[in-house]
């Protein structure tokens, strides 16, 4: 299998990296490690030189943009996580040079992760202010994949339609040929289908393990959307070391653990784990020409 996004070169793998990568190898799983801004992009890079099987990506994360400091509810609405997920970010503005420089190197895959991000926008700049930045960014990312002839890995919260609008506007001026992923779906049935007609695959975390909530029946919205979805165009991730999937909540996540992220599509979707295995891995290898 492959972890088509996770962050093994973080901090919280400081300790052990080395050993979760080869846990995950061990296992038959190979990794794409993303850049969340230049300092993370470039340590992902040193990271994948060293192991067969590692790839890295860089880009500017949308809350790199300005500095905040917040607890993810994604993590600390579940009820078997102890404590609160607290993530601090950086300010950064994207610089074409550096950027390009590490998009050079043979084993950067993708351009991103990228996106817009209006769920969480910080206070202390004004929202209009802020989500322009968000824009401009993005498109200076689809700029550099254009040149570099990159996919693109995209964070999206709460903005599909704009989202969507921009991908849009760069497909029908014939860039953005590699086309890219949407990392860490959780949108509607129909926000995929939009993003797979303009020729994105839709990835998938360990989101889709967490149960239903009573009011959502047997499964949950997610869930559905994994269901419905066809299996040729979807990918998985573990987004390690957060959204550790079940059975592990409370746990820090590793790359390993996507098999249960393909254990709960191969439930859902009611095909074999080999056949989510197949189609999934040749999906990666093909986005990010591995």
């Amino acid at each position: 299998m492959i972890d088509t996004h996770c962050h093994v070169h973080f901090n919280a793998f400081k300790d052990d990296m080395d050993d979760v990568i080869r846990r995950a190898l061990e296992k038959g799983v190979q990794m794409v490690s993303v850049g969340t801004q230049a300092t993370t992009s470039a340590n992902g890079l040193k990271v994948a030189e060293k192991y067969d099987g590692v790839w890295a990506t860089v880009g500017l994360h949308p809350n790199h943009l300005c500095e905040q400091e917040f607890f993810d509810e994604q993590e600390s609405d579940v009820s078997t996580v102890a404590e609160p997920v607290k993530i601090k970010t950086r300010c950064e503005t994207f610089d074409h040079a550096t950027y390009l420089e590490l998009a050079r190197h043979p084993k950067c895959v993708a351009i991103g992760e990228c996106g817009l991000d209006y769920y969480r926008l910080p206070e202390n700049v004004g929202r209009d202010e802020t989500i322009a930045k968000q824009k401009a960014t993005v498109r200076q990312h689809f700029d550099l994949a254009h040149e570099v002839g990159l996919p693109v890995v995209i964070h999206c919260r709460d903005a599909h339609a704009d989202q969507q609008s921009i991908i849009r506007e760069y497909v029908e001026a014939g860039k953005l040929q590699r086309r890219g992923v949407i990392h860490c779906f959780t949108g509607t049935i129909d926000e995929a289908r939009v993003y797979v007609g303009l020729g994105f695959l839709i990835s998938f975390t360990g989101v889709i393990t967490f149960p239903p909530r009573k009011a959502d029946g047997p499964i949950s919205p997610l869930q559905a959307v994994v269901r419905d979805l066809p299996l040729a165009h979807m990918m998985i991730e573990t987004d390690s070391p957060y959204l550790t999937p079940v059975p592990h909540r409370g746990e820090r996540n590793e790359p390993w653990m996507v098999g249960f992220v393909a254990a709960k599509i191969s439930e859902l979707k009611k095909v074999s784990m080999e056949e989510v295995d197949r189609v999934t891995t040749g999906n990666a290898k093909r986005l990010f020409g591995i």
